[in-house]
């Protein structure tokens, strides 16, 4: 079985979010950058079906150079081998991003059984790059997986409904897979495992720059939170203004 995994980098989730003075871009200067959650879960669910199936998996990303990082990351916990699609900084739209996935995977040759995805990345969150590269390559694709499995060359896809119950997929192979964070517990790497994926070979191209069509016309951060506290008094002395007010509330 041949696995690609489609990965992106990203700032840290959690992390205060400052943008730069024409809201064009995020201020990275004192960020940190990691691989983006959902496709966290989708190397590791990679590495899970060629341990129990055997094969190979193969990430890929598209992005700057420091983006090896995360590239040498998912080969950390055992990705045979990478492609980085090496970019100038300039950002490259949802429709350019899947262009420059499918013309990579074209060149690279492979037939690969299983394509996955993060569900969305955590940074734009389009959900779309993964289904225009299973339009363009004319696969099956199923979005927001929450459980796979193998049976006789196809795959079994599991989606959460809302009641708590799941929508069941099956899929023949080769297929495209978006998968959501929850899938499984990613393993942390290992020292040897850093070390080993020093080794490993990283094919490296530069993708023309494309204009996918969409326009930017600026960033905004959400609003921050307002949070107040009021201490109405110490000890036995701050009971009746407790008091008072879970009456207020309609608590009494």
């Amino acid at each position: 079985m041949n696995i690609l995994v489609c990965i992106k980098r990203v700032p840290l989730t959690g992390g205060k979010i400052v943008l730069t003075a024409d809201a064009q871009d995020i201020d990275t200067r004192v960020l940190g950058f990691t691989i983006s959650p959902h496709e966290e879960c989708a190397v590791e669910e990679a590495v899970r079906l060629v341990e129990k199936f055997g094969g190979s998996a193969t990430v890929l990303t598209l992005g700057v150079a420091d983006a090896v990082e995360q590239l040498r990351d998912a080969m950390s916990i055992g990705i045979e081998r990478a492609i980085h699609l090496e970019t100038d900084g300039r950002e490259f739209d949802a429709v350019a991003t899947a262009n420059a996935i499918v013309q990579a995977i074209r060149a690279d040759g492979t037939n690969f059984d299983l394509l996955l995805f993060g569900n969305e990345s955590a940074d734009a969150g389009g959900y779309q790059v993964s289904i225009r590269v299973a339009h363009a390559l004319n696969l099956p694709c199923v979005t927001g997986i929450k459980a796979l499995e193998m049976q006789n060359n196809r795959v079994i896809a599991k989606r959460e409904t809302g009641g708590g119950g799941w929508e069941i997929f099956d899929v023949a192979l080769p297929a495209v897979i978006t998968v959501k964070e929850g899938i499984n517990l990613p393993r942390y790497p290992s020292l040897p495992g850093r070390l080993k994926a020093k080794k490993k070979p990283i094919a490296t191209s530069a993708p023309a720059w494309e204009n996918g069509g969409l326009e930017k016309i600026k960033l905004v951060t959400p609003p921050e939170e307002k949070h107040e506290v009021e201490i109405l008094g110490k000890g036995a002395d701050a009971a009746p203004q407790v008091v008072e007010l879970l009456a207020k509330l309609g608590l009494l």
